[in-house]
């Protein structure tokens, strides 16, 4: 365990800690976040840096790929960027070819 005690009062273990989590989010700048929106985005963060996904689920302690999948959730940017890298790999620009894919 790297860390024993993340949620913590003067090193002992915080029994309940709903309360201090949103004092702390809205000192953050970030009121109204709930501690998943955080784990989804370190899920995000590290697929996009590249990070090996077995390793990325350990780091974030997800034991299952499903659920790990649902954290990893995809936007209108990351199919924009997979659209893009396609047309680098083929040499197809947006728009060129047909709907099938074949000229």
């Amino acid at each position: 365990m790297i860390c024993s005690h993340v949620f913590n009062r003067d090193g002992r273990p915080i029994g309940e800690f709903r309360n201090a989590w949103r004092t702390a989010a809205a000192a953050a700048g970030c009121p109204g976040r709930i501690l998943h929106d955080f784990r989804r985005t370190a899920v995000r963060n590290l697929v996009r840096a590249g990070v090996p996904e077995k390793t990325a689920m350990t780091l974030t302690g997800h034991k299952t790929r499903s659920v790990f999948d649902r954290y990893d959730i995809v936007n209108e940017t990351d199919l924009r960027e997979a659209v893009r890298k396609l047309g680098q790999a083929t040499g197809i620009g947006a728009g060129e070819g047909t709907s099938t894919g074949r000229r």
